[in-house]
């Protein structure tokens, strides 16, 4: 009797322990989930004096003699070009540059872009709520003038911010309200993005484009939401795409001027043919041989694409995308913009044309405008519903380097109605 009185106190004294040990885990995580900066952003710096103290900063503004700087650069690594014959000679020979890469690389370079649905939530549109949020880079506060730091200018890679949290599409029949009559200027960066609440759905109709009348089957026809990734590579956006947006009725298209990295792509165990379908494709030709019709797509992704591309082509390209768009469908852009640093780490003799470089792996990069964004995709007939100039400070704390990095990022639509 004694030993099962013992027994009990001693499973009931363990039960508490335990207990308590649990609610004790349960409120270090909570106070660790507190202090944890969100993802996506949202770090600002105020004080330089602490800029050692995290690896990334958001929103960072540039003065004036920061700026008049990074003009110099530009200026000294411009001041010697390729020849002509240099130049057409790397138009000719990108496929091959970019086949070399992949073929050397294959997926081991990129890494997935898991941020792409704080950026883009209409990837996803019914996950968006749940998707991360940050302050808009406009809004960010004014940091104090960096005192003389060293500057490291690494190799070329991609690291995001996060735009305020939208829901642009809530399902991908819905339309998108019309862009807001006016944008709010900034003082700190200029940019235009919708700064009222997320876009309102329109009433849903079915898709009325020219697929409908098509008479052939194609990839992907009796689906919902189809998405295009131009200039896909090994699948960085494709798959977390696929991974994320789970909704019956997604299909994702997906091509690339190398024909290697769309061989990879197709050899993921992620590649479903049922939900994705990928092909080689030159965007800069005049026509472009898809597997759906024109005017039926409803978002065409275009990450760090166009810079790619010899910027004599982008109104071509742009014309090209907006005729597979359905009415009332995104382009979704994001690429290098003006001294970003790795414009600025090029050496001479390496630039082609005015902000048009090539790379020592025979690869090309422009670095672009957020105005000459909004004048391509304004003349081809789009409507503006985002530009912004993003900018982060990115920190090496052990060697005590500061890097600066510059996106331009942007959502352009078209017209619903002609």
């Amino acid at each position: 009797m004694v030993v099962l009185c013992e027994a009990r106190y001693l499973s009931s004294l363990l039960g508490q322990i335990v207990r308590r040990q649990l609610r004790c885990a349960r409120l270090y995580c909570d106070e660790t989930k507190a202090r944890k900066r969100p993802q996506g952003g949202g770090r600002e710096l105020k004080d330089w004096k602490i800029v050692f103290s995290h690896n990334n900063w958001d929103n960072v503004v540039w003065d004036e003699t920061q700026e008049a700087e990074a003009k110099a650069k530009v200026q000294v690594n411009s001041e010697v070009l390729l020849t002509t014959e240099e130049i057409e000679k790397l138009e000719q020979e990108a496929a091959g540059q970019w086949d070399a890469f992949y073929g050397i690389h294959q997926n081991r370079f990129f890494k997935d872009r898991n941020w792409l649905f704080t950026e883009f939530p209409e990837l996803a549109p019914h996950l968006a709520h749940t998707f991360p949020q940050k302050q808009n880079p406009g809004d960010a506060a004014c940091p104090p003038a960096p005192q003389s730091q060293n500057t490291a200018l690494l190799s070329d890679g991609e690291v995001t911010e996060s735009e305020k949290h939208r829901n642009i599409l809530e399902t991908s029949i819905e339309r998108i309200s019309p862009p807001p009559q006016s944008s709010e200027s900034s003082n700190i960066t200029d940019r235009t993005s919708l700064n009222s609440d997320p876009c309102e759905s329109i009433a849903e109709s079915p898709h009325t484009s020219q697929e409908n009348n098509a008479t052939d089957s194609f990839p992907g026809k009796d689906a919902t939401l189809r998405i295009l990734e131009v200039g896909c590579g090994v699948g960085n956006t494709v798959f977390p795409i696929l991974k994320t947006n789970n909704k019956e009725g997604l299909f994702v298209y997906c091509c690339d001027f190398s024909s290697i990295a769309v061989d990879i792509v197709k050899e993921s165990p992620d590649y479903d043919t049922k939900r994705c379908h990928a092909f080689v494709c030159d965007l800069s030709s005049e026509e472009w041989e898809t597997p759906f019709p024109k005017g039926s797509l409803d978002i065409i992704v275009c990450i760090f694409v166009l810079s790619a591309l010899h910027p004599d082509k982008y109104p071509q390209v742009i014309s090209k995308m907006v005729e597979y768009l359905r009415p009332g469908g995104l382009i979704l852009y994001r690429d290098y913009g003006r001294y970003d640093m790795a414009q600025l780490r090029f050496k001479k003799g390496r630039c082609l044309a005015d902000n048009f470089y090539m790379r020592g792996d025979g690869t090309r990069c422009y670095f672009i405008t957020q105005d000459e964004v909004r004048e391509l995709m304004t003349q081809a007939g789009l409507e503006e519903v985002q530009n912004l100039v993003d900018r982060r400070l990115q920190v090496n704390r052990g060697k005590q380097l500061t890097m600066y990095r510059v996106w331009v990022q942007a959502k352009y639509r078209k017209p619903a109605h002609p």
